[in-house]
């Protein structure tokens, strides 16, 4: 068949046939297993999506986080937040909603996700590599300028654009059926095995790349002197180190398993059954969003008081209203930042 008639032919006939065809049917009535996921999933977007957008806030306003490795993390947070939206707009059309879509809908709905992952280890990647650049120097953050930051995370994010395209633009089973995946059944086969193995590999890397650096921090403290300004310039550098490796620990132990189970579908594996686990691969995926926002306030002080800053806000705002005293006061060497009394909302940070 031409490539322009199997261009037609797919946009024209309903998803329902490749779904068919690859044996992941779709039943065109609710059934009790859709109501569940629909009502679990709902909830645990919305709150990703607040989760991170907290995180992407609390980055902004604390001037303490304005350095080079708090932008990609906060870049990482984007994403997350890129990734609950798109889950969000799976929600909508899952289910029996997914046999209405068209083709072009269908691969957008998979482009957002794949973009969000995309965008996820490209950034985790640029982290190692600022850490293990910054570390081997022994210092706490890393000398890039902000304009090289910015371009890192623009390029980040056209990669992910590229990437999440790539099906619609051409890598799928339009013109060839039998090449179509099962978990994914407008995909090519060889589309899931290069993303796969593409991710896998960048994880296998950054594994690496942090074993070296915490052998190489392990064996440079030994050697450092006991003063302690040194003794607290490499405790911040270990702790900021460990709270990296657990971001980046969690994106492997969530993502793993649905990177396996593409790898399988990929290679035509007739019998893995990867549709029995696709679901539970799914939603381990989409709780990595939320994982991470716990994982910055429960390793991070300041991410903490941040976090307090900015959820006791309307209630400093409305007693400031009534005209109740907030106790607030302004530092006479940095006139531009507040500082308050302590109380159960209040902090005497700065931001």
């Amino acid at each position: 068949m031409p490539a322009e008639d199997c261009l037609k032919y797919g946009f024209d006939d309903p998803v329902k046939f490749f779904y068919n065809r690859s044996g992941k049917f779709i039943s065109s009535e609710w059934e009790k297993r859709d109501y569940v996921v629909v009502a679990l999933g709902l909830p645990v977007c919305v709150i990703v999506i607040l989760a991170n957008l907290m995180v992407i806030t609390a980055f902004i306003i604390n001037r303490r986080f304005h350095f080079p490795i708090y932008y990609l993390l906060g870049n990482m947070a984007a994403a997350d937040l890129f990734a609950g939206i798109s889950y969000l707009n799976l929600m909508f059309h899952t289910g029996p909603w997914t046999i209405n879509l068209t083709v072009r809908q269908w691969f957008i709905r998979g482009a957002l996700i794949d973009m969000s992952l995309c965008a996820s280890v490209t950034n985790l990647l640029a982290v190692a590599i600022e850490r293990h650049q910054t570390i081997f120097g022994m210092q706490l953050h890393s000398k890039m300028s902000n304009r090289r930051v910015f371009i890192l995370i623009t390029g980040i994010w056209m990669l992910a654009l590229v990437m999440g395209l790539m099906p619609i633009m051409g890598w799928n089973c339009m013109c060839g059926l039998a090449t179509c995946s099962v978990v994914s059944p407008l995909y090519s086969r060889s589309y899931h095995v290069f993303l796969a193995i593409l991710t896998l590999v960048i994880f296998s890397i950054m594994v690496a790349m942090y074993t070296r650096i915490f052998i190489y921090v392990r064996h440079k403290s030994s050697s450092m002197s006991q003063n302690t300004s040194q003794v607290q310039h490499k405790e911040t550098v270990v702790n900021l180190m460990k709270t990296v490796a657990i971001v980046l620990g969690a994106f492997v132990i969530c993502w793993t398993p649905g990177m396996v189970i593409l790898l399988l579908d990929g290679l035509d594996c007739k019998t893995c059954q990867v549709l029995q686990f696709e679901k539970y691969c799914l939603v381990l995926a989409e709780c990595n969003s939320l994982v991470n926002p716990i994982i910055y306030s429960y390793r991070d002080v300041e991410m903490r008081s941040t976090f307090k800053h900015i959820l006791c806000y309307p209630w400093r705002r409305g007693r400031y209203q009534q005209g109740e005293p907030s106790g607030a006061y302004f530092d006479t060497i940095k006139s531009e930042v507040l500082f308050e009394k302590p109380t159960v909302c209040d902090d005497s940070r700065t931001y």
